[in-house]
Formats: structure tokens, C-alpha cells, sequence
């Protein structure tokens, strides 16, 4: 098992493409002036010796460097041992809408990427809590079943997209009757089901599969995204580009407002409570704060420990390329010369 520690250095990757650039608005100037001073056939003479070779490999041992500079600054960190260790939470299932109308971008950068975070920055705050989440539209799909494994769920719900559910709706009621199968501890007294949604295109069932919930000793905290002036559902080619919007049978642009009635009669049938997901930081620190509040049940789990950290190996390597770039000159070399391997004497 392994896990990133600081992912955001990874936007540092950019460096290597203003490197790449660099090297060749320099080599274009470069040969733009050569041409200008001589021929080609001129300067073979007066430098026999120059490589274009050399320097697109000096090129790559910097990119390469830097690279590992920034893989380093992530600090990969490797589990090295798995053990039992005794926990204290509650279960928690993230039900998140993935209908089409979670696309609309009356907040940004829209409803679906925002819920989200949300339930990124839930994760972020959990302690000892096992979390599951379900993918809903037309009908509900398992993302990932009862676990502790917060990375594990970051990364599945990374994957969770409109696109995944061929029928669409906002079938809460699929939702909940899945979550029913989730919980799998009979002695666990908090069950919590989160539902993340606009609350459009509800079935009218939704309020009697809630009271049925309410009897498993599920209780249901909703979270609406989107805002009740509502946007339009964008139609996207496969670069991201916006190349229309939805529209209905008379042509209409079709506008996606939050309905917020079902979330909250859904919220109130288990005697739990809807949460407006505006400011998420204050919406974490509302819900936190409710799990803070309710009995914890202890149970086992198997974690990896001992995480070692793995930098030192990206710092070597990037020293290395350094090193290798320095010792690299633009000139041919002897050896390599007669070899010929990279038809060097003709360039």
C-alpha cells in the first residue's frame, strides 16, 4: 500500500513544459542567427564537432531531473505492515447523484464536481468512521462497499461520472433501498446515509422508502447543490468543449434548478437534517460536528503502519540526472563518433 503526501507539488510538473519550450525558442533563434552568419555546409566546418543529438538529451536529463525533483516533493510513502488496530466511528454511506443535471454550472465549476469536494472534504475530517458510497441516476450503483479505507474511496469517487449510469433520474429511492444491503454491522446503532443531489426528477416513493430506512436505524443527512434560479445542462464534446445545451421536445433549453422539498422531507422522515453545501467549509464543520455528537461503536480493522517515507530515492535520482546533464557535452563524442550510432556526422 502507498499513499501521496503532498499531491499539489505535482503542479510543478509544469516547469519541464516551460523547459521544453525554452529549448525550442533557443534553438530556433539559434539557427535563425546561424543562417544568417553562414550555410550549413560553412559551419560543419567551422564546427565539426557540434551534436544536435547532445542537446535533446541534455533537454531530457533536466526534464528528467526535475521530475524526480518533483516526485520527491510528493513524497511517496510505501506501507510497510498490515495489523489489527481497534477504531471508534460510525458507518457512513455517500449517496451522490450523477444524473445529467448535475452538470449544470450554477455553481461552480458545477453540481457534480462540487458535491464532490464536499465528500472529499468529509473524508479529510473522518476519524475512525467507516464510509461507503453509491452512484445514483436512474438506479443506484455500488462505488465502493463499507470500508476505512479513505484513500481507496477518494479514488473511486474520482471515477464517478454521468456517464456511468445509462438511465437517468434521481431514483433516491434506489439509493436508499441499496444502502439498506451496506450495512453490515447488526450492533452498530448510528447509521448515517448522506445524499448529494439537486433533488430534481425524484421519484414520488422517496418519503416511504425514507420511513422504511428509518425503521433499519438509518438516519439521512441531505446536502443540496445547486442554486434554486438554476443553470442549463451543458453538452460537452471529448476536449471539454461546450457545443450546445440540453434542450426539450420543443426546442427549449431545458434549466436545472436545486429543489430543495424532497431533501429535506427525505432529511426529516429519519430525523436527521438538510444541509446546504454553499460553504463547504461550513458545511464540513456542521457535520463533523454532528458525528462528533453520536455514539461511537469500537470494532477491528486491518490498516498498513509504518509508512516510510520514499523521497530519498527520487532526490538521488534527480541528483543523477544532474550530474549526467553537467558531464553531457554539446559536442560529439570520440567514441560515439566512430560509432555513428546517431548519425551524428551528418548533422
Amino acid at each position: 500500500m502507498y499513499e501521496l503526501e503532498e499531491k499539489t507539488y505535482f503542479n510543478y510538473l509544469i516547469i519541464i513544459l516551460v523547459l521544453i519550450a525554452f529549448f525550442l525558442i533557443n534553438r530556433y533563434w539559434k539557427k535563425k542567427k546561424q543562417k544568417e552568419f553562414a550555410s550549413d555546409e560553412l559551419l560543419n566546418k567551422l564546427a565539426p564537432n557540434r551534436s544536435t543529438f547532445k542537446q535533446y538529451l541534455k533537454l531530457t536529463m533536466m526534464s528528467l531531473s526535475v521530475l524526480m525533483m518533483v516526485i520527491a516533493l510528493v513524497n511517496p510513502k510505501v506501507g510497510s505492515k498490515l495489523k489489527t488496530v481497534k477504531r471508534e466511528g460510525v458507518d457512513i454511506v455517500f449517496a451522490l447523484d450523477v444524473s445529467k443535471s448535475m452538470l449544470a454550472e450554477d455553481i461552480a465549476p458545477n453540481r457534480l464536481l462540487k458535491a464532490k469536494q464536499v465528500i472529499s472534504k468529509v473524508l479529510d475530517k473522518l476519524g475512525g468512521d467507516r464510509v461507503g458510497i453509491i452512484a445514483y441516476a436512474g438506479k443506484a450503483y455500488p462505488l465502493i462497499p463499507i470500508t476505512t479505507d479513505y484513500a481507496a474511496a477518494k479514488m473511486m469517487l474520482q471515477n464517478a461520472d454521468t456517464d456511468m449510469i445509462p438511465s437517468q433520474g434521481t431514483a433516491i429511492t434506489s439509493a436508499i433501498e441499496m444502502t439498506n444491503q451496506y450495512f453490515d454491522d447488526e450492533d452498530q446503532k448510528n447509521r448515517i446515509l448522506v445524499i448529494i443531489s439537486d433533488g430534481e426528477d425524484h421519484e414520488e416513493d422517496a418519503l416511504s422508502s425514507a420511513e422504511i430506512a428509518k425503521g433499519h436505524g438509518i438516519k439521512i443527512y441531505s446536502i443540496g447543490v445547486g442554486t434554486e434560479s438554476g443553470g442549463p445542462i451543458p453538452i460537452k464534446n471529448r476536449n471539454g468543449q461546450v457545443t450546445g445545451y440540453k434542450k426539450d421536445r420543443e426546442e427549449n433549453v431545458v434549466v436545472t434548478k436545486l429543489d430543495k422539498k424532497v431533501l429535506m422531507e427525505v432529511a426529516q422522515a429519519t430525523d436527521g437534517k438538510y444541509i446546504d453545501s454553499q460553504d463547504t467549509r461550513q458545511l464540513v464543520a456542521e457535520f463533523t460536528k454532528i458525528l462528533s455528537g453520536m455514539d461511537k461503536k469500537e470494532f477491528e480493522t486491518k490498516v498498513f503502519s509504518d509508512y516510510e517515507d520514499q523521497f530519498q530515492w527520487f532526490i538521488a535520482f534527480a541528483i543523477l540526472f544532474l550530474i549526467l546533464d553537467i558531464f553531457f557535452l554539446e559536442r560529439q563524442t570520440k567514441w560515439l563518433n566512430r560509432l555513428n550510432l546517431f548519425d551524428e556526422r551528418g548533422k
